[in-house]
């Protein structure tokens, strides 16, 4: 018997023009009169040059989205559907290229780039069911003859603006669902990752056939176009993640529309004394330090019950000593650089100010590499005072902090004005699920860390970590409105 092989599918060439961005239903280069570098934070090397957008440029975007949304929105949800599955299937055929620019263009490691790509491709899949997942209502009525029915629609042009952390991730959350419920998106990401912020999805969503116009990709400084893409009179719904503080300049330019803010956070990671010290040191290790801290749900602070304090110390600096830091392309590396010069000195500010005001450092060290941006894992000791306990740090760097009992570590982790993610570490579930209930955050894990890397579920914080949800079923409710039609069968009489 002769066996014959399976013909191998080459991967398609690299997209190329990535040095322009989609306008209009054109891809072209902006209009500023400037130039944006995106730079390789390991390496310093220039990946690509892209000529910025100005404020007409964001005009002419939303004039065509607006133009175009409709005929997108009347399409079946098959039709749409099928787009988003279509580029699921593109994101299958570039992985490598994606996971590629990943790394290259965040610092992300290897594995990070990977769990990017994973989660984007999931994320595509469940939007592609939000399709079919539009659902109205009809509402009892008090007027004889009358029927009530709410419709879910479509909100119109949906303004994303998403961040440089998970670029690819935090973009897509919002522009599938957006996208598969019939809304048209202008994107702004963040200029330190054009590509896997924007570009990349663009070019994956024009081969999957989305139609031109529907999806703008705006590249630009915040000062040139960020207030004009917030106020601008055609966007029905802005999608923002990012700090807090900028967040909360959007809700005071955005105007009367719906606004889906994801915000700065300062997660606790409490270990309570009967919790599985291996189980917990693992959760904190990754929790802390994955992509280097620069999560906005990574854990800030590590609140350890007092009983197995000193114990958990040992085995988690013992751990974290054995992270290796460099460059992110080798899969060996756990811990790459920072984003830019910006964001290191942000970091090194905090640590500094966080020793002058007594904490003890464990571990730290100077950054290294060729771009002086690789910045090794530091652990410290301190209350829930010290500036790295208090402040987002965002950056490979863990305060311990001790609690003298459980109803102390539940004081201890809401003692902060964030209230995003966090987590709970306790050998008894039920015990957990108490000690969430009580957690003022959007979300709590029990015996996992407060970094969820489930695409299928919702993000979302309180307090000073945002309005909204996204993800899941949650997705449909931001996305669209509701809009109530009544149909009088009968004649009645009117009042006068």
């Amino acid at each position: 018997m002769t066996e014959t092989m399976a013909p191998q599918m080459s991967a398609p060439e690299r997209y190329g023009g990535l040095d322009v961005m989609p306008i209009a239903g054109t891809w072209r280069g902006g209009s500023a009169g400037r130039i944006g570098a995106d730079l390789d934070p390991w390496s310093g090397d220039t990946l690509v040059e892209i000529p910025l957008a100005d404020a007409e440029d964001v005009n002419e975007a939303y004039r065509l989205a607006h133009e175009a949304q409709p005929a997108w929105a009347a399409q079946p949800p098959a039709a749409r559907a099928e787009v988003l599955r279509a580029a699921a299937a593109i994101f299958e055929a570039r992985r490598s290229e994606i996971v590629d620019w990943v790394v290259r263009e965040s610092g992300g490691t290897v594995a990070k780039g990977e769990l990017e790509w994973g989660l984007v491709r999931s994320v595509l899949h469940e939007a592609a069911s939000m399709a079919h997942h539009v659902e109205g209502r009809i509402m009892p009525s008090d007027v004889p003859g009358k029927e009530s029915r709410v419709y879910r629609r479509p909100v119109g042009v949906v303004a994303v603006i998403s961040p440089w952390n998970f670029p690819l991730q935090l973009s897509a959350r919002s522009v599938a669902p957006a996208l598969a419920v019939g809304n048209a998106v202008v994107l702004k990401p963040a200029g330190d990752t054009p590509v896997t912020g924007g570009l990349l999805l663009a070019r994956i969503f024009e081969d999957a056939g989305l139609p031109p116009g529907v999806l703008n990709v705006l590249i630009g400084s915040g000062g040139e176009i960020g207030d004009a893409l917030v106020a601008h009179p055609l966007a029905r719904m802005v999608s923002f993640t990012g700090s807090t503080a900028v967040g909360e300049g959007i809700v005071r330019k955005a105007g009367i529309k719906k606004v889906a803010l994801e915000l700065g956070g300062n997660g606790p990671l409490v270990v309570l004394d009967d919790a599985d010290l291996d189980r917990a040191v693992d959760a904190a290790v990754f929790g802390s330090f994955f992509h280097s801290g620069q999560i906005c749900m990574i854990a800030n602070r590590v609140i350890v019950d007092a009983s197995v304090h000193d114990e958990f110390v040992e085995r988690f600096v013992d751990r974290v000593g054995s992270l290796k830091v460099g460059d992110p392309s080798d899969e060996g590396t756990d811990i790459g650089p920072v984003i830019n010069r910006s964001q290191l000195d942000g970091i090194q500010d905090k640590l500094a100010r966080a020793r002058d005001e007594g904490a003890e450092q464990l571990l730290g060290g100077d950054p290294s590499g060729p771009s002086g941006l690789a910045l090794p894992p530091h652990v410290l000791l301190a209350g829930n005072d010290a500036a790295t306990a208090r402040e987002e740090v965002f950056g490979p760097v863990i305060t311990i902090i001790r609690a003298a009992g459980e109803d102390d570590a539940l004081r201890i982790a809401n003692d902060t004005e964030y209230g995003l993610s966090s987590a709970v570490l306790t050998d008894d579930a039920q015990r957990g699920v108490r000690f969430a209930l009580s957690v003022d955050a959007g979300m709590t894990h029990v015996n996992d860390s407060p970094v969820n890397d489930d695409a299928n579920t919702a993000f979302g914080g309180e307090k000073a970590s945002g309005i909204g949800r996204f993800g899941g079923h949650w997705a449909i409710e931001e996305f669209t409105t509701d809009h109530w039609i009544t149909i009088q069968e009968t004649q009645r009489p009117f009042p006068i």
